[in-house]
């Protein structure tokens, strides 16, 4: 007697069910949701909004927001590839500095041509010489001591030994016996001037 041959012809797998995968988005969904109520905002913690972007290395120039998204027109500081006064304190708060600047002082200084901003930082003086530049600085920089911040064979006029520092169309000198701040400051300063 034969027997007749099963073929799997024709058949096919059972359907695939939706459940465990729309089981798994619901949990996604449900702790992306728990995470973003249980972080405190910036008015709950007592922090402004500005403080805590900066604090996360987020800043208002990257921030997107829906609809009026910032352009680097709108931005008050210049984009030209040089220093600027701005972009010395943005790059100084980012750094973790107290930036603030003296206004009612900006002292001729020997040996440069232009005038400085002055900031006190942790306590401690800042002079800041923007030149319009590198070129410009470099000529100044030629007849300038840099470990005393002075003319080539005049005294130190500082009241404590400078930290001179370089970078772009920016010079520096700030005073302070704390390595750790002039070394933090270095870092801050000379890790290149703003892109454009």
């Amino acid at each position: 007697m034969d027997h007749p041959i099963k073929s799997n012809r024709g058949a096919s797998a059972p359907p695939l069910s939706l459940v465990p995968m729309i089981k798994f988005l619901g949990l996604v969904a449900a702790a992306s949701a728990a995470s973003f109520g249980c972080t405190p905002s910036a008015s709950d913690s007592g922090v402004s909004a500005s403080s805590t972007a900066t604090a996360t290395g987020v800043t208002s120039s990257t921030t997107i927001a829906a609809g009026n998204a910032p352009t680097a027109r709108s931005s008050p500081c210049p984009r030209t590839g040089l220093w600027a006064l701005c972009s010395v304190e943005k790059r100084l708060r980012d750094a973790g500095f107290v930036v603030r600047r003296v206004t009612d002082e900006a002292p001729r200084r020997a040996g440069f041509s232009v005038t400085p901003a002055v900031y006190t930082l942790a306590g401690k003086r800042l002079e800041v010489f923007i030149y319009p530049n590198e070129s410009a600085l470099s000529a100044d920089i030629k007849n300038i001591d840099t470990v005393s911040a002075s003319p080539r064979g005049a005294p130190n006029p500082w009241p404590m030994p400078p930290a001179f520092l370089r970078s772009g169309n920016l010079a520096a000198v700030f005073l302070t016996d704390n390595a750790t701040q002039a070394e933090r400051l270095t870092l801050a300063l000379t890790a290149g001037a703003p892109q454009r």
